[in-house]
């Protein structure tokens, strides 16, 4: 199964698993999951922001699944493509919302986090460009 693992893989198979089990976080636990990511309480314990977040997770678990279904199908550029794109535009708007609703602590992490992951992606570092 990681027969052909090296060190370089190390951030795509994060994001993966992240993005993976990370997503099913608000089906436990909706309000614990919105705090983490960086909303206020004021938005995290209002009942319908629960059903925007298992949406917007839903999609996120997917996305982790993609991208462990094309590392374990040896398509590293693929792996590569996502991360460019995903912590590019999502990382970025997650910031920028995460810092409009008062948290610029979490989201500079996130901001600074994310922009890693994408030059990891841009640079094909997992497919070894």
């Amino acid at each position: 199964m990681f027969e052909n693992f090296e060190l370089r893989h190390i951030p795509a198979l994060f994001t993966a698993t992240v993005m993976t089990f990370g997503g099913m976080w608000s089906f436990f636990d909706a309000r614990a999951a919105m705090l983490e990511f960086g909303l206020p309480d004021r938005i995290a314990s209002t009942p319908a922001a629960n059903a925007v977040m298992h949406i917007n997770n839903a999609r996120t678990t997917s996305f982790g699944i993609c991208m462990y279904t094309l590392y374990f199908r040896n398509e590293l550029v693929a792996c590569d493509t996502i991360l460019a794109i995903l912590g590019a535009y999502a990382g970025l708007v997650d910031s920028y919302v995460v810092w409009k609703e008062g948290n610029p602590r979490k989201a500079a992490f996130r901001l600074v986090s994310s922009g890693l992951l994408s030059a990891v992606g841009f640079a094909g570092w997992t497919a070894g460009r």
